[in-house]
């Protein structure tokens, strides 16, 4: 993809106002300095709420954002369900975006949505702020160059709106994105899906294997009495790690970390790695397989 070595300051549209949406409009109203996040001005929100200004940042309507020529780039920060459909549009009006993980609900709706950047000439970038946490980055030493023999990763949240997050294989990405950046591509062996839909609850189980055949189990619970924590089991032929070590908080927050590592790659500093598209596809390509495979087993 060509990079633009752009000089002059990019308008960015912020689409989505939770709890991630005021943090980027925080970030690109206090950017990290000495960053490529300087380059990037706030030229105002999309809700589909009635909100009026934010921090001074100001309510426009989607037509608005799509139309004007002020504005570069967009960070969509919306519900599962909507990222393909955003995305699409916002590349077709020739803007760069950058948006949460999951792109998509599909590996194929992604492939489109890489494709279609390509073809426009704009960075596509995916946040996985997961992938940023001082825990995870830990983690990531600990594994590095050690043999896996087995290995478990455990996930408990509380309840999710299906409709909004999609399959549970893709609104629990973040863990899938874990594990492939940890062990590499994995095949998909079975999985299982046991769900009380009155008490709001959820249990996926899914069977790996790495490259070298080794079983990874990767198991996403949700209900409305689970704690948000995760537990990991992997054996290795030197040792055991059943833990996560104490790890000091970074002090830029994680969406200032991905909001620079957009900004860097609108600025031409970076790109979007193929070893990074890659690994966002495959980990796509096995939650679909995983969700093919659910729904046509027998539920538990």
């Amino acid at each position: 993809m060509f990079l633009h070595q752009y000089t002059e300051m990019l308008g960015v549209v912020i689409v989505g106002i939770g709890t991630a949406g005021r943090v980027r409009v925080s970030d690109l109203l206090n950017p990290l300095p000495n960053s490529a996040i300087e380059k990037l001005k706030p030229m105002g929100f999309v809700s589909r709420r009635t909100l009026g200004n934010i921090q001074q940042v100001k309510q426009i309507t989607l037509e608005e954002a799509l139309q004007s020529d002020e504005i570069q780039a967009a960070i969509i920060s919306l519900e599962n369900q909507f990222h393909e459909d955003y995305v699409r549009m916002f590349l077709e009006a020739g803007k760069h975006v950058c948006v949460e993980y999951p792109m998509a609900l599909s590996v194929a709706a992604a492939q489109e949505l890489w494709d279609l950047a390509d073809i426009k000439g704009k960075v596509l970038h995916v946040e996985h702020i997961e992938l940023l946490t001082e825990s995870y980055k830990q983690l990531k030493q600990q594994v590095n160059g050690k043999e896996l023999i087995e290995g478990s990763l455990h996930f408990t949240g509380g309840p999710l709106d299906r409709q909004r997050t999609g399959f549970p294989a893709f609104s629990g990405i973040a863990r899938l994105s874990w594990l492939v950046d940890l062990f590499g591509e994995l095949t998909f062996k079975s999985a299982t899906l046991e769900e009380q839909q009155k008490q709001h609850y959820w249990k996926m189980m899914v069977h790996f294997l790495t490259k070298s055949s080794r079983p990874l189990v990767w198991t996403e619970e949700r209900g409305p009495e689970l704690k948000r924590k995760k537990e990991i089991h992997f054996r290795f032929k030197s040792d055991t790690l059943d833990h996560f070590l104490e790890a000091p908080n970074s002090h830029v927050g994680l969406f200032m970390q991905d909001l620079n590592l957009f900004a860097q790659k609108l600025a031409g500093q970076t790109r979007t790695e193929l070893s990074e598209k890659n690994r966002i596809l495959h980990c796509l390509d096995l939650a679909d397989k995983i969700r093919i495979f659910c729904e046509q087993s027998p539920p538990s």
